[in-house]
């Protein structure tokens, strides 16, 4: 079983993950990792000493190449299983350029329709359906 809920807050310290759902010229942003076929919203962990905002920015740049970019936070969500649940930071991002990507993305795919084969297909969809839901 595995839900995901959204929040309007919890203790910073739970923040785990951001993820940004990322626009560029009207068209949606998707990454592809080199070691899937599938594509997902770019996001990640955040590391030791940073903000959530920080991790954004850092993994929209990582893995997107993105290096000017508008970025607004849209709220709490989590991941929840019969475990554990694990809470991250949703964003989106206008982005008007790119560099390389020197990471573990192999590409990104810039396209007018959301994909067919998302990487966590359990999870990102309702994101996106939140942040539409909330007028981002």
């Amino acid at each position: 079983m595995l839900e995901v809920n959204f929040y309007e807050q919890v203790d910073d310290a739970l923040l785990k993950f951001a993820v940004i759902l990322s626009r560029t010229q009207g068209k949606w942003v998707f990454c592809k990792h080199k070691e899937r076929i599938t594509y997902e919203i770019p996001g990640g962990h955040r590391e030791a000493g940073e903000t959530i905002r920080e991790t954004a920015e850092r993994e929209l740049r990582e893995e997107t190449g993105a290096v000017e970019f508008d970025m607004k936070q849209v709220g709490v969500y989590s991941v929840k299983t019969e475990e554990s649940e694990t809470f991250g930071m949703l964003f989106v991002a206008d982005i008007f350029s790119f560099e390389d990507i020197h990471s573990e993305i192999e590409s990104i795919l810039i396209t007018e329709d959301l994909v067919e084969q998302w990487t966590y297909p359990l999870i990102q969809p309702k994101l996106l359906e939140e942040a539409l839901r909330r007028g981002f």
